[in-house]
């Protein structure tokens, strides 16, 4: 089912309904593929609350907004570089990733980049997949000191 949604640029305004969206939908929707450790300590960077106005302010950064309620958002950074794509769980399979990985995609094609390239999730690879994204290799990363497995993907625009 697809939900009416409009997208636009985010605003430091937005700041608490994002970091809000962030640390739940990790907490609810990554638990199956990550440890309660894991989870934790990827959910706390929603408390880096410079990190995301840095985002906000520097990064092509959108919000994806049903009655005036923010449901997802994604950001572009590099130019080409999908740093985070995320949708509250209560409003996921209902094509807000898609709409907001088109725009996103748009954006790149915008920008003359050959491709986009992302380094995401074992619960978003799927989700990648799907929209004909090839993983190039699956890795791990730190953060707080611990690892997370995630796969570095590309699509060619």
């Amino acid at each position: 089912m697809n939900i009416s949604i409009s997208i636009r640029q985010a605003t430091k305004e937005d700041l608490p309904e994002i970091t809000a969206l962030f640390r739940s939908t990790i907490i609810n929707t990554c638990s199956k593929d990550y440890s309660e450790k894991q989870i934790n300590v990827w959910a706390s960077a929603a408390n880096d609350t410079d990190t995301w106005i840095e985002r906000i302010n520097d990064y092509y950064f959108i919000v994806a907004e049903q009655n005036s309620l923010i449901v997802g958002f994604a950001y572009l950074k590099k130019g080409y570089y999908l740093d985070g794509l995320f949708v509250h769980q209560d409003y996921q399979r209902q094509g807000i990733a898609s709409a907001l990985l088109r725009t996103i995609e748009s954006r790149v094609m915008i920008e003359e980049f050959p491709e986009i390239r992302s380094d995401v999730s074992k619960t978003a690879l799927p989700f990648f997949e799907a929209w004909d994204y090839t993983t190039i290799k699956k890795q791990k990363k730190s953060f707080k000191g611990m690892g997370f497995e995630n796969y570095i993907v590309t699509k060619t625009l």
